[in-house]
């Protein structure tokens, strides 16, 4: 795999990780958080949209969804 995957990959997860033990959180504090643009953020959000897993329930605020995942290192 590319580095650039493996790391897009990796972030996405911090990302999904992050909603997930703070609850609902806005689009501006994960651009904070990872101290990545909001364009990168958003591309980010959409692959876990796409996955099912986190939603926006009012704009520029997301939450995860019940879909189960399975936690590997």
């Amino acid at each position: 795999m590319k580095s650039s995957t493996n790391r897009m990959l990796t972030r996405v997860k911090s990302i999904y990780f992050y909603i997930s033990e703070h609850g609902t959180v806005s689009t501006k504090e994960l651009v904070d958080e990872f101290g990545i643009t909001q364009r990168t953020i958003q591309r980010d959000l959409n692959v876990l949209v796409y996955n099912d897993l986190v939603e926006s329930p009012s704009r520029g605020k997301w939450i995860i969804t019940e879909k189960k995942i399975k936690k590997t290192s």
